[in-house]
């Protein structure tokens, strides 16, 4: 049921107990099919331990048996209301909002930042209808890199028309930015390549540029009363969009401080390129690109 009507279920709550595949892995198997959809675990059972599963699997919510319907309508509004919030904050910043409250002030950090692209847009927008340029940005463009984003430990700060930004770093560390954005950009060059494979009978193909860089910003919550967003600020943000901005089809350049923050890794060959003045900028930036 839940596969013939995708995008039009809400919030399905689930026993834990069942015949044949238990609850969990059924919530599972319907965030597969439909990742918009609300899951709530229902259980007469609760641990400590099916709780953490639960979370950890990304159910929305827990209920535990015995309950009255304002409990239940009460919590299934405020599962879904977390959901969408997570749609218009970082997941990472969602969870440190709920450690440490509001005290998400700018600091200094040491992060990598990613940014990526797609080559020749405008020209792709208009020989297209704008429903169908949102419909395969959407499912084609933002949502497969932006879990690739995610699944490789890194912030999604934000989408600049078709330009993705990532930051690995902030505002959670883990060690190994440097790799795990170049990790991630790899990643990235794969599922375009399979996505193009896909809309080869569109004639439409989406090749992107990437450019990251590494070093310290400022990170934390900026913004007024009106409006404000996580985010980081400082000289990596700008080396990465020029890098981004100097990338070719399918290429990831990286600056000299993001290849030597990767510590010899030797899972991409890497290749110098020139030493040059990237624009609006003063100093010199050694390049490096990957190599496939």
């Amino acid at each position: 049921m839940v596969r013939d009507r995708a995008g039009h279920m809400g919030c399905v709550i689930c026993d834990l107990k069942m015949p044949g595949i238990d609850g969990l892995e059924t919530l599972i198997e319907i965030g597969r099919l439909d990742p918009e959809i609300t899951r709530i675990m229902l259980t007469g059972y609760a641990t400590v331990e099916s709780a953490i599963e639960s979370v950890n699997v990304g159910i929305d919510g827990f209920l535990t048996k015995p309950f009255s319907n304002v409990e239940m309508r009460a919590k299934v509004r405020e599962c879904i209301l977390k959901k969408r919030l997570k749609q218009f904050i970082s997941e990472q910043v969602f969870t440190e909002l709920q450690k440490n409250g509001v005290s998400l002030y700018p600091m200094r950090r040491k992060v990598t930042v990613l940014f990526s692209d797609i080559r020749g847009f405008s020209r792709i927008a208009e020989a297209m209808e704008a429903e169908r340029v949102s419909v395969m940005l959407n499912e084609h463009y933002f949502t497969p890199l932006d879990r690739i984003i995610c699944d490789h430990g890194g912030m999604l700060d934000k989408h600049i028309g078709d330009t993705i930004m990532g930051v690995f770093g902030a505002p959670a560390a883990h060690g190994d930015e440097a790799t795990r954005a170049v990790r991630c950009a790899m990643t990235m060059l794969k599922e375009m390549k399979q996505t193009n494979e896909l809309l080869k009978a569109t004639g439409v193909q989406m090749r992107i540029g990437i450019g990251i860089a590494t070093g310290e910003v400022m990170a934390g919550i900026f913004g007024s009363p009106r409006k404000r967003e996580y985010t980081v600020f400082g000289h990596p943000v700008n080396i990465a969009a020029r890098l981004e901005a100097l990338a070719l089809e399918n290429q990831i350049l990286i600056c000299e401080n993001t290849y030597q923050s990767m510590n010899g890794s030797n899972f991409a060959r890497i290749e110098r390129m020139n030493t040059m003045h990237l624009r609006g900028m003063n100093c010199k930036i050694d390049i490096y690109r990957l190599i496939a």
